[in-house]
């Protein structure tokens, strides 16, 4: 009996020590000031924590972060269930913040894509601090490489999209902190992507216009893009199975003079740019000036014209009444523009 006595004793006595083992872990390893650091408690046991961190701040919670504002080192010190004998310590050393700047999204980088950079400068004391932004430059020419979005280089953030294809693309920030300057200068690879395009006729060239979503690559003659359609791409049309032809439809438009059918809706041209429904009710005038060119973009829902001031695009009318609530967008300042038409190929520029 005795002898059972002392082996339940020993088992006690060998779990109570498996079960007290206090450990930790943080992330980062080497943080820096104002940086967020995440303590992972690896204890084996326990319900109440309390967590010293060396800077005068603690806490409660099992597995906390901290954010220590000096850099320094620190000996950070987690005790389970209030028991000295429960406790563990460890040194943590914290570098000195240095500003920097990222990328919302800086996996893969792109031509006409648009992009935000953000600076970040530890400042826990409300420092006056200034902003200066370079764009990267070719170095025989001086021209940038991209362009920004907004009206100003000397806020915490940057919006811009890079307008050629370009290895290391430098992008610099000059941080003027407590009257300290730092420069920061990054280095990326820009490439060009896939994207639809416009063909324009005009009497010395047919120039090839590609689309970024809200804007254009400038205009280029390309010989490998598709051909304009024929001199009657806007006079015959075909729709649902069906061929409209210009003489049909004039009695229904006077004076129409050309015309594309999409989504139950006829644009034409006639003293303008008009939009109609398909059976000529509820007639929209989109442009007074007078329509030289126009095609549909059907794969991403856009009308095109040319006007005496260049070519124009808006997204296609879905109202019944035909009340278009966008701005039409100026593509380019093209004039004597006699054809359009819409390229659906997602080309590359050197295609």
């Amino acid at each position: 009996m005795k002898r059972i006595y002392l082996l339940l004793t020993l088992c006690c006595a060998l779990t109570a020590c498996k079960q007290n083992k206090v450990e930790f872990t943080f992330s980062p390893t080497e943080p820096k000031a104002g940086e967020s650091v995440k303590f992972t408690n690896n204890s084996t046991s326990g319900e109440e924590w309390e967590w010293t961190f060396g800077d005068g701040l603690t806490s409660t919670i099992k597995a906390p972060s901290h954010v220590f504002k000096q850099p320094g080192k620190y000996i950070v010190t987690l005790k389970v269930d209030k028991k000295k004998a429960w406790m563990a310590s460890k040194e943590i050393t914290v570098y000195d913040t240095i500003p920097t700047f990222v990328c919302d999204d800086d996996s893969v980088f792109h031509i006409y894509k648009d992009y935000t950079f953000t600076a970040n400068v530890y400042n826990p004391y409300n420092y006056e601090v200034k902003f200066c932004w370079y764009l990267p430059v070719s170095n025989a020419l001086l021209l940038p490489y991209a362009e920004i979005t907004d009206t100003t280089m000397t806020n915490s953030t940057l919006h811009l999209y890079f307008t050629r294809p370009v290895e290391d693309a430098g992008l610099g920030l000059e941080v003027i902190l407590n009257g300290d300057t730092t420069y920061i200068q990054k280095y990326f690879d820009v490439y060009d992507r896939a994207t639809n395009s416009v063909l324009i006729r005009t009497p010395e060239y047919d120039l090839r216009q590609r689309i970024f979503g809200s804007r254009a690559e400038g205009a280029f003659v390309d010989f490998t893009a598709s051909p304009l359609l024929d001199e009657e791409q806007d006079t015959l049309q075909t729709y649902n199975g069906y061929t409209f032809r210009l003489s049909e439809l004039a009695d229904i438009f006077e004076g129409i003079e050309g015309f594309h059918i999409a989504s139950r809706k006829i644009y034409y041209r006639w003293d303008g740019l008009w939009v109609a429904n398909i059976d000529g009710a509820n007639p929209v005038q989109i442009d007074s000036l007078e329509c030289l060119a126009m095609t549909l973009d059907t794969k991403d829902s856009r009308i095109y014209w040319a006007n005496e001031n260049g070519v124009w695009y808006m997204p296609f009318v879905g109202s019944d009444n035909n009340k278009f609530v966008t701005t039409p967008v100026q593509l380019n300042k093209i004039t004597d523009v006699s054809r359009l038409a819409a390229d659906n190929e997602s080309r590359y520029l050197y295609d």
